[in-house]
């Protein structure tokens, strides 16, 4: 099994973070959390931009001694003027008590200078924050910084700090191009093992698509056989006087193999938030495929001899391709370039890479033609490209989950970080139905959540219900449900005098709604909850309340 882990510097350990569709593993320390995915199936979910991309190969430096005495001398001295620590202080919710945090943090990682006047950082350096300190090198002084964007997908974040004093004398590092292999690099970071600055110098080994641990995306990276130790994550990985890329995780369990990401995925995250005030995501095609390497599937769909693509398996219904694809359908090409059996398409000089980086070159909104087989006929078609969200959210950082609580009967949203809550091992411990819905349902319509009963505090009016935790919400009162929203106003609005839940796997709960709202408030005070309510339907029913007015 693949073991990833990223590399942020505690000083306490912290539970594990939120992981989907491959084997891998978030370790600070000593946690380790896995993820999983269908067999025998590609996920082209694209989540990366990057274009720009050289398709020769020029320039290519060799592994010597006094390239990387250069490279390492260069990046020391961009360092001291641009490279910074950056002490966190966070507080994760508590999934299993979403009315409750879990206890309060410190971490530490790195980052440095950009143009104008920002700070560029990993997302997992700041994930949850509530408080965020900046230091210069040789400086003894720390300054208050605020994040100003964050994008767990890519696992990138932008700071900025108010400071005049901190920004004087400080350097904007310049962003370079992808690098190739044996190129030299050097890691410039602070690293656990000391407290100040450290150069670690290596090779660039491989570039392409790998599981970002963070954000459980499938993005472009560059291996290399520099540490990437606990602390180094958000430094810069210098390759002659510029950036080559941001270093953010390494392979757990082997020695000197290191991930940074890679200049066009920065530049996409960076654009993204210059352009639309915030980070918005990068796009998909929001297709399952399958590799047609064997002859016979081949045959079976009527492929001819020379001809090569891939087989469409699934479509999420929210994306412009279920509009214009079809299952069984074999993509050829896209936007002209040929894919192969396996699902490759050409990359730089004699390399391959996932079509998935072709889908990743699009912006928001952009078009892209893809030429199929179906039915024994070739097509011509255009997909509209957008970001595509899952039924079940893959992580939930820096916002409180939703919860609703009625007669001690907890509501809460499936999500995945909600399952990781039964341990290191959460994909074999936790309730194999939702499990499986969680990794493999597809939405059927715009916010759609899969709606769960998280627990029942115990109370008479409950009585009998206990064992029925963890199943899914179907009905209220015979009407399907759509997400915890509706949910909440079909109980709060409720004019029956029996309420009626409808639940997974056959099972009911029938209460008597006047003596379940009195109960309600028993039961908040005997747990010490402060509301029946998360603070989002809490202002989602007043805003409802005001148009009802109005």
């Amino acid at each position: 099994m693949t073991m990833f882990r990223y590399v942020r510097g505690f000083r306490n350990v912290f539970s594990s973070r939120y992981l989907a569709s491959q084997s891998f593993s978030l370790v600070p320390h000593t946690h380790q959390t896995q993820t999983h995915t269908q067999q025998n199936q590609t996920f082209i979910t694209t989540t990366s931009s990057v274009r720009g991309i050289r398709r020769e190969r020029k320039n290519i430096q060799p592994r010597s001694a006094a390239a990387l005495t250069h490279t390492t001398n260069t990046a020391v001295e961009l360092a001291f003027n641009s490279v910074v620590k950056i002490f966190t202080v966070s507080c994760s919710p508590n999934y299993l008590l979403p009315w409750q945090n879990k206890s309060q943090r410190e971490s530490m990682g790195s980052g440095f200078v950009i143009h104008g006047r920002k700070i560029l950082t990993n997302a997992h350096v700041v994930a949850d924050h509530s408080f965020v300190l900046v230091r210069k090198h040789g400086s003894p002084n720390k300054y208050r910084a605020q994040v100003k964007a964050v994008g767990h997908e890519c696992d990138l974040a932008l700071l900025i700090v108010d400071s005049h004093e901190f920004w004087d004398g400080m350097l904007p590092l310049e962003f370079g191009d992808i690098p190739f292999l044996q190129q030299a690099v050097a890691v410039v970071g602070y690293p656990q093992g000391g407290d100040t600055i450290s150069v670690t110098k290596g090779v660039v080994s491989r570039v392409e698509p790998t599981q970002y641990v963070h954000g459980a995306s499938q993005l472009m990276a560059i291996q290399i056989d520099a540490a990437i130790n606990p602390g180094n994550s958000g430094g810069p990985a210098i390759m002659g006087n510029k950036v080559a890329g941001v270093a953010f995780q390494n392979l757990s369990g082997a020695e000197n193999i290191g991930y940074i990401i890679p200049v066009p995925v920065i530049k996409h995250f960076i654009s993204d938030v210059e352009e639309n005030g915030k980070y918005i995501g990068f796009c998909s095609l929001g297709l399952s495929c399958q590799t047609t390497e064997n002859v016979h599937l081949r045959n079976h769909f009527g492929m001819q001899r020379g001809m090569t693509g891939v087989l469409v398996n699934k479509i999420n219904p929210l994306s412009d391709a279920y509009r214009v694809l079809k299952k069984n359908d074999i993509i050829l090409s896209f936007d002209g370039v040929p894919i192969a059996n396996d699902g490759t398409v050409p990359f730089r000089n004699r390399e391959r890479i996932t079509f998935d980086h072709l889908v990743s070159m699009k912006k928001l909104n952009e078009k892209a033609v893809v030429r199929v087989m179906r039915d024994g006929q070739e097509l011509e078609l255009s997909i509209t490209l957008q970001p595509i969200q899952p039924l079940v959210p893959v992580h939930q950082f820096d916002k409180l989950p939703s919860y609703y609580i009625f007669a001690g009967l907890v509501f809460v949203p499936l999500t995945q970080p909600y399952l990781h809550e039964y341990g290191e091992d959460w994909y074999n411990a936790s309730p194999r139905r939702l499990c499986e819905r969680a990794l493999r349902e597809l939405p059927k319509k715009e916010n759609q959540q899969l709606v769960i009963l998280s627990q029942v505090l115990m109370d008479d009016i409950n009585a009998g219900y206990e064992r029925l935790a963890d199943l899914q919400v179907l009905k209220v009162n015979g009407t399907e449900i759509d997400n915890l929203e509706h949910l909440c106003q079909l109980v709060e609005n409720c004019t029956k005098d029996s309420l009626h839940f409808d639940l997974d796997d056959n099972r009911v709960i029938v209460l008597n709604y006047e003596t379940a709202k009195i109960a309600t408030s028993r039961i908040l005070t005997r747990h010490r909850i402060p509301s029946s309510m998360s603070a989002d339907l809490i202002d989602a029913q007043n805003n409802l309340q005001l148009t009802s007015s109005n």
